[in-house]
């Protein structure tokens, strides 16, 4: 199966995964936005006890409904804008919408996939992060505090607080962080996409086989944590970004949250959740490529059993 071929029926297959996938990243996700945009936590494991000690079980989903119910738009038109923006080039370019892609066609390709996932993902990364750090508590020096004591949940729930955002802060609000979230995600596809695509090349078999299911899961998991290792700097400033504006008004924008960032806790902030990140993101993408990969097959496979 040629390059474009494996991503051709993507987002008709994706809806089916997105859902288990998102419930086996939603732990790491509390962690990970608790670690990035909240104080007192230290590392990894004791910011997962406390989270478990303060909030049990529970604590661990916060956030995770609004997620849920848009995941498998969100990845279906992103994988979708990828596979046709490779398809079209190829055409384009060779006439053939099935010609292997150039390098420079992946690369253009999750770009697009990139600005995309900032249209649609922004106000859901949004409404999550509100909800999974509206308790917490804040102490920054000469920041002045909102009405609302820290503490105390300012939002009942994902509809809540999006209508309230939209309300009190308009479009903007809700678009809060889009720019931190254009840095993190543009080279984080491109991150994505192009280590899977050139592994997979250059694990298959000779004669245009497909890949072994054991190479696609290695594959497709050194893709995801690749894309997260780089993305984190950028993923810290936009969840402090979008947390800010619950209690605080601390940050002016991307640039003055990286500089006020790196004043009060030096270089070392930006790689905060980095483990959680990469750790997640191993399984998280191999469970999707692979599941995508074997989905495509049986696909394949029933279209010949039908064909006369």
């Amino acid at each position: 199966v040629g390059t474009v071929g494996r991503w051709e029926a993507w987002h008709c297959l994706h809806s089916g995964q997105v859902g288990s996938m998102a419930l086996t990243a939603s732990p790491g996700c509390i962690l990970q936005t608790r670690l990035q945009a909240g104080q007192g936590y230290g590392n990894t494991l004791s910011c997962l006890l406390t989270v478990y000690r303060n909030e049990s079980v529970s604590g661990f989903f916060k956030g995770m409904s609004f997620p849920l119910a848009s995941v498998a738009v969100y990845s279906s038109v992103v994988f979708g804008v990828f596979s046709n923006t490779q398809r079209l080039l190829g055409q384009l370019r060779h006439g053939d919408a099935a010609h292997p892609p150039a390098l420079t066609d992946m690369l253009l390709a999750s770009t697009l996939a990139g600005l995309v996932s900032v249209g649609i993902g922004t106000p859901v990364d949004l409404v999550k992060i509100r909800l999974q750090m509206q308790t917490q508590p804040y102490a920054a020096a000469g920041t002045r505090a909102k009405p609302t004591a820290p503490g105390f949940p300012v939002y009942r729930g994902p509809v809540h607080c999006f209508r309230t955002v939209l309300q009190k802060e308009g479009l903007t609000g809700i678009y809060r962080g889009a720019g931190a979230m254009l840095l993190r995600d543009v080279p984080g596809y491109c991150l994505y996409f192009i280590p899977y695509t050139l592994l997979c090349d250059w694990s298959a078999p000779q004669g245009g086989m497909s890949p072994a299911p054991s190479a696609v899961w290695l594959a497709g998991g050194a893709a995801g944590a690749i894309s997260w290792a780089v993305a984190t700097p950028m993923d810290v400033v936009k969840s402090r970004i979008q947390a800010d504006g619950v209690y605080l008004n601390k940050y002016r924008g991307t640039l003055d949250c990286i500089l006020q960032s790196y004043q009060s806790e030096g270089f070392k902030v930006f790689f905060r959740g980095i483990t959680v990140n990469t750790v997640r993101g191993f399984p998280v993408s191999s469970a999707t490529f692979l599941g995508y990969e074997l989905s495509l097959k049986a696909m394949k496979r029933g279209q010949s059993e039908t064909s006369p």
